[in-house]
C-alpha cells in the first residue's frame, strides 16, 4: 500500500514540474559534448577532402560553418565565379574566395567525389545548427531549474557540475570544499598519495570569474566562488519553487528566483576587482561578468605575405648609403658634455607664476652643475648614452613638504660591464638627511645622493667582480677533473693495449689472460714471454703441494700416533663387551 502511495506520489510530482528534472540537464549537456567531438572531427575531415580540389579556400574561411555552406552553394572552383555567396559570406571575403578559385593549384575532382565531399558537409551544418538548439535548449532548462547556480558560474559549467554530481540534489549536499575540485579527483588522490599540493579547482575553473583572475588570485577567487555556489545550489535544490518543493511558489519570477545568484556574483566580482586593481573584463570568456554570454568573433581574412621588392639585390649603380645619426655619435667629440640635472618648468597655472618666478631667480644665483665626459654610445643608442625611459623623467620633483626629490643621473653608460641596474623600491624611497630649502642644503643634498649612487655601484661592481672570480674558480676546477678523466682514459688504454700484446702471445683473449694472472696460472719465460698453466698442471701441483704436508705431519709426530693407536683399541674392546652384555640380557628376559 505505501509502496504504491509513494509510486503514485512520485508520478504526479514528475507531471506537476516536467520543467524542473534535472535528468535531462545531465543528458544535454554529455550529448552537447560528443557534438563538439563529432563536428569537430567532420569539419577537419571536410577541409582536408576538399582543400585537395581548392586548397586556397581553407586559408581565407576560418569558420567551419561558413565552409561547409560554401561547398554546397559552389561545388566545383570552376563554378566560384557564377555562384552567388553573398548569403553566407561578406562582399570582401565573398570577392577573395573567387579571385582564389581563378588562380587554384588544387587536382581536378570527379562529380562522384563532389557528391560525397558535399554529403560530409551537409552533416556538418546539420550537426552545427542542431547544436545551436540544443544549446538554448541547455541554457533554458538551467534556467528553470538552477537559477542560481547559473548565475554564477554560467549554463555550461553548471550544466557539468550537475552531470558530474550526478543530480541537483547530489550537488547541493556537497559542501563547498569538494565543489571547488569536482572534476579533479585523480588529480587530488595522486597529490594526496605523493604528498603534494593538493589541487585549487577542477570543472569550476572554466567559469568566466576565475578566468578573468590572474596568478595567484585563481585559487582565492575559486573558493570564494565554491561558497557563493554551494549557497545558491540550496537554494535552487530546496526552495519551494525547485523539485523538491513541490512547485509551491510558481508564481515567482525569474528575477526572484536568481537573486541570491546576482547578489553572490556581485561580492565576487567586487573582491577580484580589489585583488586584480584594475576594472573587469569580459574578453576570452563565456559569460560576461554581467551574466550575459559573449558571442563568438566572426571570421576574417588571412592576407598571405606579400613580395618585398626592397629584398633584391642591388644592380651596382645605386649611390651609397647614408650614414645613420647613431655611427656618427660613435665619431663624438670627447669634449661634448651631458648635463647631470634637467631642469623642467612647471606648468601649474596661473596660481603659481609668482613662485616659479621666485625660484628661478634663486636658480640663477645657483652655481652650474658639474660636467662630467660620456663614453661613445652604441649604435642604435642615444648619443649621449642615457635612456630614453630617463630622459623622460622629470629630474626634480617637489614633495608636498617643499622636500627636493632631484634625481641625478649615473654617470656610467648603459653598454659598461659595472652599468647598475635600475633602481630598486628602497633606492627609490631613500630620502636625504639633510634638511632644509636652502640653496646649500639643496646642493648637498644632491652630492649625497651622487656620492650614494657611485657608492652603491661600486658595491655593485665589487659583487659582480667575486661572482665572476667564483664561475672561474668552478670552471678552472672543471677542467682540472675533464684533464684527470683524460689521463686515467689514456692509462687504461695503455694497460689494455700491454695486456693485449701479452694475451696474443700467450694465445688467450684479454679477458681470459687477466683472470689467469690473478690467479696465478701464468708464468713468464726468460725472455719475458707469458706461458699459461694448463689445469692438469695446476692440479698435479696442488696434490704434490699436499702429499709433501702429509710427509711432514708424519715425521713430525709418530710418537703422538702411536698411542692415538692404542687408545683406539681400548676403546673398540670395551665396546664389544658392552654389546655382548646387552644381548645376553635380552635372551634372559626372553
Amino acid at each position: 500500500m505505501s509502496l504504491g502511495l509513494s509510486h503514485s506520489l512520485s508520478r504526479y510530482k514528475l507531471k506537476f514540474s516536467p520543467d524542473k528534472v534535472d535528468t535531462m540537464i545531465v543528458q544535454a549537456i554529455s550529448l552537447l559534448d560528443e557534438l563538439d567531438k563529432e563536428l569537430n572531427t567532420y569539419a577537419m575531415r571536410v577541409k582536408e577532402w576538399y582543400g585537395w580540389h581548392f586548397p586556397e579556400m581553407g586559408k581565407i574561411l576560418n569558420d567551419n560553418l561558413a565552409y561547409a555552406r560554401v561547398i554546397l552553394k559552389m561545388g566545383m572552383r570552376t563554378s566560384a565565379a557564377k555562384a552567388d555567396l553573398a548569403e553566407i559570406l561578406p562582399e570582401e571575403i565573398e570577392t577573395a574566395v573567387k579571385a582564389a578559385a581563378e588562380i587554384s593549384m588544387g587536382t581536378e575532382i570527379t562529380s562522384e567525389d563532389l557528391e560525397n565531399i558535399q554529403a560530409l558537409a551537409e552533416q556538418v551544418v546539420d550537426f552545427t545548427e542542431y547544436r545551436s538548439v540544443l544549446s538554448s535548449y541547455l541554457s533554458a532548462r538551467m534556467t528553470a531549474i538552477a537559477p542560481n547556480l547559473t548565475a554564477l558560474v554560467g549554463d555550461l559549467v553548471g550544466a557539468r557540475l550537475i552531470a558530474h554530481a550526478g543530480s541537483l540534489m547530489n550537488l547541493a549536499k556537497s559542501p563547498a570544499s569538494t565543489i571547488q575540485i569536482l572534476g579533479a579527483e585523480k588529480a587530488l588522490f595522486r597529490a594526496l598519495k605523493t604528498k603534494h599540493d593538493t589541487p585549487k579547482y577542477g570543472l569550476i575553473y572554466h567559469a568566466s570569474l576565475i578566468g578573468q583572475a590572474t596568478g595567484k588570485n585563481k585559487g582565492k577567487i575559486a573558493r570564494m566562488l565554491a561558497t557563493k555556489a554551494a549557497l545558491g545550489l540550496r537554494v535552487d535544490a530546496l526552495a519551494d519553487w525547485s523539485a523538491e518543493g513541490e512547485g509551491k511558489g510558481d508564481l515567482v519570477t525569474e528575477e526572484e528566483k536568481s537573486a541570491l545568484g546576482v547578489e553572490n556574483r556581485l561580492k565576487v566580482e567586487r573582491r577580484l576587482a580589489g585583488l586584480e586593481g584594475k576594472p573587469l573584463r569580459s574578453k576570452g570568456v563565456a559569460i560576461a561578468p554581467n551574466g550575459i554570454p559573449v558571442a563568438p568573433g566572426r571570421w576574417e581574412v588571412k592576407e598571405a605575405r606579400k613580395y618585398n621588392p626592397d629584398a633584391d639585390g642591388l644592380a651596382g649603380d645605386e649611390p651609397a648609403a647614408v650614414r645613420s645619426v647613431a655611427k656618427k655619435s660613435k665619431k663624438a667629440p670627447k669634449g661634448d658634455a651631458v648635463k647631470l640635472i634637467e631642469e623642467i618648468k612647471d606648468d601649474e597655472g596661473s596660481d603659481s607664476e609668482g613662485s616659479s618666478a621666485v625660484e628661478d631667480e634663486e636658480m640663477e644665483d645657483q652655481p652650474a652643475p658639474p660636467v662630467v665626459d660620456v663614453p661613445k654610445a652604441k649604435a642604435g643608442e642615444p648619443a649621449n648614452g642615457i635612456s630614453k625611459a630617463s630622459a623622460a623623467k622629470p629630474a626634480m620633483s617637489r614633495n608636498a613638504d617643499g622636500d627636493d626629490q632631484s634625481e641625478t643621473v649615473s654617470t656610467v653608460s648603459a653598454d659598461t660591464p659595472d652599468s647598475p641596474p635600475s633602481p630598486t623600491q628602497g633606492e627609490i624611497n631613500w630620502k636625504s638627511s639633510i634638511l632644509g630649502d636652502t640653496k646649500d642644503a639643496k646642493k648637498a643634498r644632491k652630492i649625497e645622493r651622487h656620492e650614494r649612487k657611485l657608492a652603491l655601484s661600486g658595491e655593485k661592481s665589487q659583487k659582480k667582480a667575486l661572482k665572476l672570480e667564483k664561475i672561474e674558480r668552478r670552471m678552472k676546477r672543471k677542467e682540472r677533473r675533464q684533464k684527470r678523466a683524460e689521463q686515467l682514459e689514456r692509462r687504461e688504454e695503455g694497460h689494455e693495449t700491454k695486456d693485449g700484446d701479452l694475451a696474443q702471445q700467450a694465445g688467450l683473449s684479454i679477458s681470459r689472460y687477466r683472470r689467469k694472472l690473478e690467479r696465478g696460472e701464468i708464468k713468464f719465460s726468460a725472455d719475458g714471454k707469458p706461458e699459461a698453466i694448463s689445469k692438469k698442471e695446476v692440479k698435479r701441483a696442488r696434490k704434490e703441494a699436499e702429499k709433501a704436508q702429509k710427509a711432514e705431519k708424519g715425521t713430525n709426530g709418530d710418537v703422538g700416533a702411536g698411542t692415538k693407536r692404542k687408545r683406539d683399541d681400548e676403546e673398540a674392546g670395551a665396546g664389544a663387551i658392552e654389546k655382548s652384555n646387552k644381548k645376553k640380557k635380552r635372551k634372559s628376559k626372553e
